[in-house]
Parts: C-alpha cells; structure tokens; sequence
C-alpha cells in the first residue's frame, strides 16, 4: 500500500509540474480550464508513469492549480511554481467521497478504499457520518491521503449542518504569550509544558545531526547523497515530527479548555514575521549578539503563537465566543493597577515593580501584562480586521508576468 501511494504521490508532483510547464508555455488566451483538460489526458496517455493516478485525483490537482493562481491573483499568496522531490508533502486527493466506502471495523479502526490502491486500515479517532449517520447536510465529501516523516495519513473531507451557538456567557480574559511561560492568563492562570522530545530522544537528534554534518562534510561536491545520509535525515525528520505533533496536541487541548471556559479572550497583535527577524546585519554593517537573536528566533518559532490564536479563533466561534486583539506595544512595561508606564519596572523576567512612587504594585510580569491586554480590550482599543475578515489579507501585488 505504501509503495502504491508514493507512486501516486509522485505521478501527482509530476502532473502539477508538467501543468505549470504547460501553463508557462502557452499564451493568456489559450490558459483555459478546457485547454488544460486535454493536455492532462493527453499526458496521462503518453506518459505511462502518470497512469498511475486516479483520473479523478488528476483533475483535483488541476483545479487545485487554477485555484493557486486565483490566490495569486487575489494577493492572497505567492504564485505557484515547481514543486521538488524533496521539499514537497507528498499527497493524493479522492475528491468524491463515494469512491472512500468507509467501513468501521470496530472501535478503534476502519477501512475505506483507495483508487487503484485498494482497502486500506486507518485509525478511527473521530466520529464520521457514514452508514446511517449520513445525510444530505451530513456526509463525507472527500479525502486526502498524506504523507509527513511518520507515514501516510488519511484526512477527510466532511460536510455538515453546525447549529448557530448561543452566545458564550463565559467571563472575559487577557493572554500573554512568551516562551518562559507559553500562555499566562490575566485572572491568574498559566498554560505551561515541558520539552516536547524526552531527554533521550534529544540525544539520539543530537547524534543523528552530528552524524549527517559528518557525512554530509565528507560529501564530493556534485556527488549525489547516499542512502546512509537519506536515511539519517528521515530519522531526523522522523524526530522533529513526533515534537511538532505533541507540540500541536498540547495547542489543541489548551485552546480547547480556554474556549470552553471563557466568552471573550483578548490577545496581543503581534507581528511575528519581524520579531524573527535576524540580526546578522550586512558586511558594512554586522549585527550584535547574531548567536542570540537566533537562538530567541528558534524559541519564539517552536512555541508557534500564530498557530495558537489561529486555534483559538475557530473554536471560540464554535462556542459562540469572540477572539480579540489589541496593540501590543506597551503591555509588558505597564503597570496594571496604576496604568503608568516608567522606566525598569520589570525587574527580572518573571518579577514586575511599579516605580510609580504613589503604587508601588508587585507581581508576575506575565500577569502583569496579561492584564494590560484584557485592560486594552475592555477600553476600545481593539483591532478591526480589514473588511471584517478574520484573517488579514495581503497587500494586492501587480500580477506575474507568466500569469498576464
């Protein structure tokens, strides 16, 4: 089963790379969804490698082209280019879910099927309507098989009827994000975790990265890389895979608990793209403290706080909730219970003093700043998202000149 998908996988790679060949060659007039119909079916019949893959899944990556090229235009995202063997996720589309004939085998596992792959097993973590469960307004409408460093996954496509929910009466909060402390909360409360691989794990990532820098070192340049050095970099893979999914496991359940408990949550806006920003500086002008700023840059991209609101906002409209933001600037230097801001009154990152003469409040810094934020939020000050869009788009950019 596993071979099978990868040949689909890569027939699935080559198909959108010939299509954006294709897409490249001809003139604007000819780009039509008509047009590059007739040159799939032409390749699939010419090229026995792309014979491999589903008819159905091969129009999928051809409406998934189309609609790459509309985000384009649209400003929503770069334009789409030729994907590499080995900086690509592997995947296959079944775009009709009646081809899936999803069987549940017991409680923990069922079976659907897979064109020209046959049954195949998948574990049964969430209800699916199939059988009776199915209707009009609830049913399955396709399926993705994907591949990431720990094997094949089987994402379904699901169509339902979510009922309007009720406004959530829970109380309103303020959350600070950092990396001491993942999540601190203004009633008080903090979200915290440990290391994501066990202190084994993280030797056997060291050992294997020494190990490939080793091989890779000894390495002719233009030689082609050996399997020895494939397989250290899947195990390595393999190792920073199973982190980001206990990573994103821990994200899910936090969120899920402050969803449930609380009616507004209030967050700062925080432009992470120039936090990370690296401080190497030019030729005629390095930067500072380069080995830090790096190694912040790791902390702040392993904690993933995009990630975390992006979570927050959709389970939040689920309960009927509302997710908020508020400038950032400030929240850290303020003092909650006076509102002055004055020059080292966060005096260790954990350890907030007011050197306002007439407060003198002391607490958690975190705290401190959670407070600020929900402070932000109760005053007016939250952010609008450009025409009312949850997501803000980016800046409309003057179209490829492969696309005109």
């Amino acid at each position: 089963m596993a071979l099978k998908a990868d040949g689909q996988a890569h027939a699935a790679r080559t198909m959108w790379n010939c299509l954006h060949a294709w897409w490249q060659m001809m003139p604007k007039e000819k780009r039509t969804l008509a047009n590059a119909d007739a040159a799939i079916r032409q390749a699939r019949q010419e090229i026995d490698f792309l014979a491999v893959l589903p008819a159905q899944a091969a129009q999928a990556v051809l409406k998934t082209y189309v609609q790459a090229w509309k985000n384009c235009w649209d400003g929503r995202a770069d334009a789409p280019n030729f994907k590499a063997r080995f900086r690509t996720a592997l995947t296959v589309d079944v775009p009709q879910g009646r081809d899936l004939n999803i069987v549940r085998v017991h409680r923990r596992w069922g079976m659907a099927n897979r064109p020209k792959i046959g049954r195949v097993r998948f574990r049964w973590t969430k209800n699916l309507p199939v059988g009776k469960h199915a209707d009009k307004d609830n049913r399955i409408t396709g399926a993705r098989l994907v591949k990431d460093p720990l094997g094949w996954h089987l994402a379904f496509r699901v169509q339902t009827l979510a009922p309007v929910p009720e406004p959530h009466q829970g109380p309103q909060v303020g959350i600070d994000v950092g990396i001491t402390v993942p999540l601190a909360l203004s009633d008080g409360q903090t979200y915290e975790h440990g290391e994501w691989l066990t202190e084994q794990e993280r030797a056997k990532l060291l050992s294997l990265e020494q190990r490939a820098a080793r091989r890779k070192k000894h390495r002719k340049p233009g030689e082609h890389t050996s399997r020895r050095l494939h397989h250290t970099y899947d195990q390595i893979a393999g190792l920073r895979a199973k982190a980001k999914r206990r990573a994103l496991d821990w994200q899910h359940k936090t969120t899920t608990r402050i969803a449930n408990t609380y009616g507004v949550v209030a967050v700062e806006a925080l432009q992470i793209t120039n936090m990370v920003k690296s401080a190497r500086g030019t030729v005629e002008e390095p930067g500072t403290n380069v080995a830090q700023k790096s190694g912040l840059n790791r902390s702040i991209s392993g904690e993933a706080w995009g990630r975390t609101v992006t979570l927050l906002t959709y389970k939040l409209a689920r309960q009927g909730g509302t997710l908020a933001k508020v400038p950032a600037p400030g929240t850290s230097r303020r003092c909650s219970a006076c509102g002055f801001t004055t020059p080292g009154s966060r005096e260790t990152q954990a350890l907030f003093v007011c050197r306002n003469p007439d407060c003198g409040w002391s607490g958690n810094a975190d705290h401190n700043a959670a407070r600020n934020v929900l402070h932000l939020y109760r005053t007016g000050h939250a952010l609008i998202p450009a025409a009312g869009r949850a997501v803000a788009r980016r800046a409309r950019r003057v179209k490829p000149a492969t696309a005109r």
